[in-house]
């Protein structure tokens, strides 16, 4: 094989007594694709973290096409041709894509902006690559397909050799992702070289070259993918055997929990439901397949309580839905936001404040004026340990967390009382005609905390992005467990192989609107996808 493009070489980097890199070293070579994969908190951000020169490691050296690499300088990274395509992408709505593009890329004192010649040299890299692209386009108009082309364009435009993608395929439709394989091929047969960051084994395996595999801040596995399967990748990821949640489809439902009936709400673009029409019934799971920001976020909050309907009505347990979220949560309403920084956790707050703080003013946890600080912080300790949240104890401030970490905080604390419970009553679904009691208290779950409510529905808005496979497997199974102990199950969630797998029916929204939910055996993988671009067979 060619010289390295790029090579590291015992990469170290602690934070306290925490090993977040532990003496890694690792080669990319041109027209390469490597896949970098770890579970959460296996230091893969770290890592990246330090290529790009937002970290400096304590120990180690990197080189880029032969030259050594000048330790936290950013831009000495972007000079050497190394480019990133977050997975959020970075860019401002309101200007074109020429505009996004240019922005960073001219001195500030510079007399006057070289359009034309910025132009041009966008749509060169644009023909060469095969990324076709309209400069004066708003950003704003454009598909979520459309944007990645341009967070991509703007790295080559800049002169990137060396890509890094992290969940490049995490918002897109199945057909988009398709586009963007296709691009990759184009890139890496000109000599481009990526590193593929993704929790997708299948798409590693088809698009990578070789993986590197990080666990406990080690590098433990590197391999050509040429006779690697999915099952030995989870494998080095996580330290053994990983099972797939298993589905069994749901035995019978009950009365409905939560219907919509034609509901619109306020909203600024696609933001926004209009006329959407469901029906959440107990001891099911229907699972919402759509590009991000087609409404999804507008369902999720409508259902959690911090969005009013405009039109239409919402019904819970047979009465008016209250736009209230403490309302919600003492009726039995267990939410998983979208947002894990903006609102699943407050990150200046400890870890056993946020997984007491929608049930702060329970008697478990409070009396008066004071809180039980006893009492919290074991029912923290308690959510720490069952899912496996890591980087830091009860004590800890929530920010220290990783996405990952904090993604699980959130989720034990909206499901921490349900797995204990799911036990005793797996075989008592309530049948057609049933009703549950309203509220909900310890007395319907004893073996879970005191004062705790059982979920009778369960609102799980991307409850596993940005988890590792093992994490998926467990998280996914606590949300079959929960339908089988008879609580309704909306999981709204970009990633179609999950719709399909957890979704007893499915639907697909878009641009606001929802289409019928049908079982999941009458979908395909295809007509998925084109019913999430607005294509309608």
């Amino acid at each position: 094989m060619s010289n390295p493009v790029l090579r590291l070489t015992g990469i170290t980097k602690r934070f306290g007594t925490l090993v977040a890199n532990d003496a890694i070293s690792l080669e990319l070579h041109a027209g390469e694709v490597l896949a970098l994969l770890g579970e959460n908190g296996a230091g893969k951000s770290t890592l990246v973290s330090i290529l790009f020169g937002h970290y400096t490691a304590d120990e180690g050296q990197i080189e880029v096409f032969g030259r050594l690499l000048p330790a936290g300088h950013p831009k000495a990274a972007l000079a050497a041709g190394i480019g990133m395509v977050h997975q959020h992408f970075t860019l401002a709505d309101n200007l074109s894509v020429l505009d996004n593009v240019m922005l960073g890329s001219e001195p500030l004192w510079q007399p006057f902006s070289r359009r034309g010649a910025a132009r041009a040299k966008l749509l060169g890299v644009a023909q060469r690559f095969g990324l076709p692209v309209a400069p004066d386009a708003k950003v704003g108009n454009l598909s979520v397909g459309e944007r990645q082309r341009v967070e991509i364009l703007k790295a080559l435009y800049r002169g990137a050799r060396i890509l890094i993608l992290d969940e490049p395929t995490a918002v897109l439709t199945p057909q988009e992702s398709e586009a963007l394989f296709d691009t990759l091929g184009q890139m890496v047969a000109q000599g481009l070289s990526i590193i593929f960051i993704s929790h997708k084994l299948g798409e590693v395996l088809r698009v990578s070259h070789r993986v590197a595999v990080l666990r406990g801040g080690k590098l433990v596995a590197e391999a050509p993918v040429a006779g690697t399967s999915q099952a030995q990748l989870a494998q080095w990821m996580v330290g053994h055997a990983v099972s797939a949640a298993q589905r069994h489809p749901a035995r019978a439902t009950g009365l409905p929990v939560c219907t919509l009936d034609a509901v619109a709400t306020a909203g600024s673009g696609r933001d926004r439901l209009n006329g959407v029409s469901l029906e959440l019934k107990a001891g099911e799971i229907v699972a919402i397949a759509g590009v991000s920001g087609n409404g999804q976020l507008a369902l999720a909050d409508l259902l959690c309580g911090t969005r009013a309907a405009r039109q239409g009505t919402v019904t819970f347990l047979g009465q008016p839905l209250q736009a209230s979220p403490a309302w919600l949560v003492t009726q039995g309403v267990a939410r998983i936001p979208e947002d894990r920084h903006a609102v699943g956790v407050v990150g200046d707050l400890s870890v056993w404040e946020n997984a007491v703080s929608e049930r702060l003013r329970s008697p478990a946890f409070s009396h008066a004026l004071w809180v039980k600080r006893s009492a919290a912080q074991a029912h923290a300790a308690r959510i720490v340990r069952e899912f496996d949240v890591r980087g830091g104890g009860p004590q800890s401030a929530a920010r220290s967390l990783s996405g990952g970490n904090m993604q699980k905080l959130i989720l034990g604390r909206a499901l921490v009382n349900v797995a204990p419970t799911l036990v005793a009553s797996r075989t008592s679904l309530p049948p057609e005609g049933a009703n549950f009691p309203r509220g909900g208290s310890s007395e319907n779950c004893p073996s879970s905390a005191p004062g705790a409510v059982v979920p009778k529905l369960i609102v799980a808005h991307q409850p596993t992005w940005g988890l590792d496979i093992g994490a998926v497997a467990y998280v996914q199974q606590q949300l079959i467990a929960a339908r089988d102990a008879g609580a309704a199950v909306l999981v709204i969630s970009d990633d179609l192989d999950e719709v399909l797998a957890l979704g007893d029916r499915v639907a697909v929204m878009h641009a606001g609107q929802l289409s019928e939910a049908l079982p999941a055996e009458a979908w395909t993988r295809e007509s998925v996808g084109l019913a999430m671009a607005g294509v309608h067979a």
